[in-house]
């Protein structure tokens, strides 16, 4: 059982880490708009999209991923601001299936590699390729987002995807003894996981964790941590 003194440092510490992530949130979201909008007119802006792309795929290598919960613009943009629109109906389980994400991983990239090579010279090109790219995978995001949860785009995500491959077993949830089943963790966790089913293995099993701890900041008893 966790004992009163790392309850209230549990506490403290989440609630530090919850207030912070918000406040990166409310800070990179607005490259989303600055991207979509502003490259209408400046296509270097699309240089915004691989820059986050490779943050992403590297964090995957050494946290899973952690920059999908922290560093991503377009998530931070769906979890803050699509989540006023949101129907919250749930995200459909067959989106996080691997079979399903890796194909569209796949297309996706072929598709990108493919718009590149008709111009491979020009940056403006470059910028204008990923200036669409970024402009219909947030169109679909947005779109999801309205329909059933915020993130539901996330579930899918081909940077997530390979993050999660890669990296997503990497320093798991911890679930220590004492956990109730209340599931209030799966209410606040942005990707709806499964976290109570993992309590008598002692860590999240689940590769998609976006370590952003909102699962930490509501649990009533403090089992989980990093």
């Amino acid at each position: 059982m966790v004992t009163k003194e790392v309850r209230l440092a549990r506490t403290e510490q989440s609630a530090r880490q919850t207030r912070l992530r918000r406040i990166i949130h409310a800070i990179i979201l607005w490259s989303v708009p600055l991207v979509i909008i502003g490259g209408i007119w400046y296509p270097y802006l699309g240089f915004i999209v691989p820059v986050v792309m490779v943050m992403g795929m590297v964090g995957g290598l050494f946290r899973g991923r952690f920059i999908c919960g922290w560093g991503c613009p377009r998530g931070g943009f769906l979890e803050r601001v699509m989540a006023r629109l949101s129907l919250h109906l749930g995200i459909p389980a067959f989106l996080r299936r691997y079979d399903v994400r890796w194909p569209l991983f796949a297309l996706l990239m072929a598709f990108m590699v493919w718009r590149l090579s008709l111009d491979p010279s020009s940056p403006e090109h470059w910028g204008k390729v990923f200036w669409l790219m970024c402009t219909i995978t947030t169109g679909l995001g947005i779109v999801l987002a309205v329909l059933f949860a915020p993130r539901t785009w996330c579930s899918f995500c081909p940077v997530g995807t390979f993050a999660s491959t890669v990296g997503g077993h990497k320093r798991p949830l911890q679930i220590d003894p004492g956990c109730r089943g209340c599931k209030i963790c799966e209410k606040a966790c942005p990707l709806h996981l499964q976290i109570a089913k993992d309590a008598e293995v002692g860590h999240l099993t689940d590769r998609d964790c976006l370590r952003c701890g909102e699962c930490i900041a509501v649990c009533p008893v403090k089992v989980l941590h990093f």
